[in-house]
């Protein structure tokens, strides 16, 4: 008996990659409660076989499968497109209702980054549906099409199984790679490959740069007048002291789930008026551009960027004045510091060390803040049982006088 004649290497590793990815998928899906990193890996997973998927279908419509036996039943080959058209049609359904389940969160608001390396943006203009009713009506839909997933390849396996034990001549041996039929050498890929991979491409690159390409979530709006530099009084001070950015460093530190992360501002600007022998006339104003944070992972400087935390795109700017300087030591002092984020305001002591060498100055301080009164995460996390409360924020300084 003749085998039949095998799909082409490109459609075989395609099948298995997206199978062992739904297979996958599931049981992740029924898996991942409470656990942050297997819900990125359960999205970044599902967003690669929406990719593959779209590799697939280009790839099928420029090479026509194989035809099915001759020996089959007609209604046997109708039953096997249908399973066939079912399948692409899940393999698009259930990425897209889960990416559609992530853009319409309404009580949370945790960014996705593809294995932890590349954002991807959520679906615009679902905003209708980022309620608790729309929500949970997307999510019924893609939690149920993972029993669709079952159904099918149930029906999938049992008739490949079925066709391939029977007289008939089998369909099986034709999607395994390198077991059965025809062997030779393998052809060059033809343009089709081209054409089906720089689909997918195309459709990462438009999707994952729509941020870039067309700019942040909405318009920036002025950030409070207190936040808006030159501290909470609005102001000015005549600096004796010139800041050395490159050797200078305002950074933030605290706990989410039991780790700890660490982050940075990369962009800041200081205004310093100081004379140990002159304190009652201290004055320091620090502005720092909120979109400059970059924390210790992709997933957390994503976070900080959105709405419920430093949201950059509507308070581009928070601003630190210190003021009440007072010593505490031969090189150490204490100072009020004042800071102004979005909407919030809080004052807390800041303890640093100075050391004062002629024209140039060392500083290093710290103090500690809280999420709350700021209004950070107050959405996604109220009650602090992933991110900590506190956040401690280390700074270090050198300075040169000012002519």
């Amino acid at each position: 008996m003749p085998y039949s004649h095998r799909y082409a290497a490109v459609a075989i590793a395609l099948h298995w990659l997206i199978a062992a990815g739904i297979i996958f998928m599931i049981l992740l899906g029924w898996n991942m409660e409470d656990s942050e990193s297997l819900f990125q890996l359960h999205k970044s997973v599902g967003i690669t076989i929406l990719l593959l998927t779209v590799a697939r279908i280009v790839w099928r419509l420029l090479n026509p499968p194989p035809a099915l036996p001759a020996g089959m039943n007609p209604w046997e080959k109708m039953a096997s497109h249908a399973v066939h058209l079912a399948f692409y049609g899940l393999m698009l359904l259930m990425p897209l209702t889960g990416w559609l389940l992530v853009s319409t969160a309404y009580n949370f608001d945790i960014p996705t980054v593809l294995y932890g390396l590349v954002s991807w943006p959520d679906i615009p203009g679902v905003g209708f549906l980022a309620n608790e009713g729309g929500h949970e009506a997307v999510e019924f839909v893609h939690s149920k099409l993972a029993w669709v997933a079952i159904v099918l390849l149930g029906l999938h396996v049992a008739g490949a199984v079925k066709h391939e034990i029977s007289a008939e001549e089998g369909v099986l041996k034709r999607m395994i790679p390198g077991l059965f039929g025809k062997t030779g050498r393998p052809s060059p890929p033809p343009m089709a490959f081209i054409a089906s991979f720089g689909a997918a491409l195309g459709v990462f690159v438009l999707i994952a740069g729509a941020p870039v390409i067309f700019g942040g979530s909405g318009p920036a709006r002025p950030a409070p007048e207190a936040a808006s530099g030159g501290g909470t009084s609005g102001e000015s001070i005549t600096a004796n002291w010139e800041v050395e950015q490159d050797a200078s460093s305002i950074e933030f530190s605290g706990s989410h789930d039991g780790s700890e992360y660490r982050g940075e501002f990369e962009d800041w600007s200081a205004d310093i008026r100081f004379d140990p022998e002159n304190l009652d006339n201290a004055r320091v104003q620090v502005s720092i551009r909120t979109g400059s944070a970059e924390a210790s992972k992709k997933l957390y400087t994503d976070s900080l960027k959105s709405d419920e935390w430093l949201a950059p795109s509507q308070y581009p700017e928070a601003t630190v004045d210190l003021t009440n300087f007072r010593q505490t030591g031969e090189e150490s002092y204490t100072a009020d510091a004042t800071l102004n984020l979005k909407d919030s305001s809080v004052t807390v002591p800041f303890d640093f060390d100075l050391e004062i060498d002629g024209d140039e100055a060392r500083m290093e301080g710290a103090t500690t803040v809280e999420r709350t009164p700021l209004n950070l995460g107050q959405k996604s996390d109220p009650s602090g049982d992933w991110v900590g409360e506190q956040v401690s924020i280390e700074v270090e300084v050198r300075a040169s006088r000012a002519d």
